[in-house]
């Protein structure tokens, strides 16, 4: 496996990685629902593309997950299902903190899976609010 920050983003990676963040979402987040998945996945193209800081995880020429992050906080963190348990969010999160600073993140309190991976990195919770950034009712904890 390599990681390595992107320096372009070419609609086929980006697309890829769109494909990753569906397939995670309906894997991980329960707690939405497929219209609320389908909402919101035509704004990731787009996040993906403007992220100050993309980093992917790849074997070989495929992407395997990503993550993207602003100043010292990573913003999203991906990885396909197939991908998970492998150490490979661990990987891409330590070479977050190590080489890009990241010393922030959110991350909604309705993935237990992904707070507790936070938590065992050494991430902890300092807020929590009831609902999203966008105002929708999905409480998120600020680590």
């Amino acid at each position: 496996m390599m990681i390595r920050t992107e320096t372009e983003r070419n609609p086929k990676l980006i697309e890829k990685l769109s494909t990753i963040w569906r397939r995670s979402v309906e894997k991980t987040h329960g707690f939405l629902t497929a219209e609320d998945i389908d909402g919101i996945s035509h704004y990731v193209p787009g996040l993906i593309g403007k992220v100050p800081v993309l980093v992917t995880a790849n074997d070989g020429a495929e992407p395997l997950g990503f993550m993207g992050i602003d100043g010292h906080r990573l913003e999203m963190l991906f990885l396909d299902p197939d991908a998970m348990g492998k150490g490979i969010g661990k990987a891409l999160l330590r070479y977050g903190i190590d080489e890009c600073g990241v010393n922030e993140l959110t991350v909604n309190e309705d993935n237990p899976n992904a707070a507790g991976f936070y938590r065992h990195m050494g991430f902890a919770e300092y807020r929590r609010t009831d609902t999203d950034e966008d105002g929708r009712p999905f409480p998120l904890l600020y680590m």
